[in-house]
């Protein structure tokens, strides 16, 4: 490819009009929808994280009762 800063700075310039143009088209939550979601998003870790935390701790014990089964 043959560059030129010609080229690039025509390039450059293309990409930001539509940076620019696709901008207008963006929608961003409101408030409101904002809070929601982080408040979603934030109980589902703690059920996951619990869940995660009672399934390791059963496997543990699975785990621990087949080794003294094995005698290890």
């Amino acid at each position: 490819m043959n560059w030129n800063v010609k080229d690039w700075w025509v390039r450059t310039k293309e990409f930001f009009d539509e940076v620019r143009r696709e901008m207008k088209n963006v929608s961003f939550p409101s408030r409101d929808e904002v809070f929601g979601t982080t408040t979603v998003v934030i109980i589902a870790t703690f059920i996951f994280g619990f869940f995660l935390y009672i399934a390791d701790m059963v496997l543990f014990r699975v785990v621990e009762k087949i080794y003294q089964w094995f005698g290890l």
